[in-house]
């Protein structure tokens, strides 16, 4: 294949790919929750680190709930770069007080607090630092702003998905590749070991493993990785064991070129469309794998987000009559897995050479 037909043929993938509404569609979700998982704490209205700042008095308001805060800046003085507070947000935030009203009498602010409407005095100076604020999302259990947690929570379950893809891809590519080439017993071992792999199941290994490693945020990802590589393999292996029966395989053989080059250099970038394919899966998948792990407790930790934790925290609350606490990260987590199986099924189509 010479390089203006290949070039062609990915031409002409892309416009079949562009002329799907779905999966263009999906293509500019999947951007969009790019961007918000990539920018969280620049977006959300609470970018204390973790979106963790408490108001226990106004817990479980519906969306659009709105309330005066009076923020009480903190006394620690923690200087932190931009970069940080980008990755991780503000450590030492000011602390945020509800209230119903305020008035300044004798130089003196007295406000009435939310929870038990009894007065409170500060400093007059302290008047500038009353704010109205509207919870879109409302507020969680603890008074947290649902909209921040959900916003944070993205990077998560986005992430997850590039990492977890990037590992079983680096695992299951040379595997399956090997595999598929040299065959005989060499092939024999790697499908004995892809098959006792295979035959547990995904959660249970992904929770063996997560054990193993510890709880956290990095081993979930490194967990789920490790688990999906085989599905990565056994495609690679299949498209292989066809594509080295070709006759521009057998030339490359002739003219005396390694079977490292053979399998990297001309195998491989001729099946990347099953490839690609199969990582829009993964993708999916590990989002609704690092879900089930928070919310069985051992995924991303407290205080961290994750909308799998969030649904974990609400969920009884669909019986008490506010189910937004949790229909809004299962909804997010539904419409992310939706985007990557459509954009997966789009490129099936685009990338069939039979088509």
């Amino acid at each position: 294949m010479n390089n203006n037909t290949g070039t062609s043929l990915w031409q002409i993938a892309i416009q079949k790919f562009k002329r799907s509404k779905t999966g263009m569609f999906s293509f500019w979700y999947i951007v969009l929750c790019g961007f918000i998982a990539v920018f969280c704490y620049v977006l959300a209205p609470d970018n204390s680190n973790s979106a963790n700042q408490m108001h226990l008095e106004i817990h479980s308001k519906p969306p659009g709930f709105s309330v005066q805060l009076l923020s009480i800046p903190s006394e620690v003085k923690n200087q932190q770069s931009w970069f940080s507070i980008f990755m991780k947000g503000k450590q030492n935030s000011s602390t945020e007080i509800p209230i119903k009203s305020f008035s300044v009498k004798n130089n003196q602010l007295e406000v009435i607090k939310y929870s038990d409407g009894l007065p409170k005095e500060f400093p007059a100076s302290y008047e500038k630092y009353i704010q109205q604020k509207t919870f879109y999302l409302g507020t969680d259990k603890y008074g947290r702003d649902l909209l921040s947690r959900l916003l944070i929570g993205a990077r998560i379950s986005f992430f997850i998905g590039f990492i977890a893809v990037f590992i079983s891809l680096l695992i299951g590519i040379p595997i399956g590749a090997i595999a598929g080439y040299f065959g005989g017993k060499i092939d024999d071992f790697i499908m004995w070991v892809i098959n006792i792999t295979w035959s547990i199941p995904t959660l249970l290994l992904v929770i063996a493993i997560t054990l193993a490693l510890g709880k956290g945020f990095w081993q979930v990802f490194i967990a789920v990785g490790l688990t999906m590589w085989v599905e990565v393999a056994r495609v690679v292996r299949g498209q292989v064991i066809t594509t080295k029966q070709q006759q521009y395989v057998e030339a490359a053989k002739a003219l005396g070129f390694s079977d490292f080059r053979i399998i990297f250099k001309h195998i491989l970038p001729n099946i990347l469309a099953p490839i690609i394919v199969i990582s829009a899966a993964n993708f999916a998948a590990a989002i609704l794998i690092e879900s089930g792990l928070s919310f069985l407790g051992i995924g991303a930790q407290p205080p961290t987000p994750s909308w799998g934790a969030m649904i974990k925290n609400h969920y009884n609350y669909i019986i008490l009559g506010k189910p937004f606490l949790a229909l809004i990260p299962g909804l997010a987590i539904m419409s992310l897995v939706m985007a990557f199986m459509l954009i997966g099924n789009t490129l099936r189509d685009a990338l069939d050479v039979k088509a």
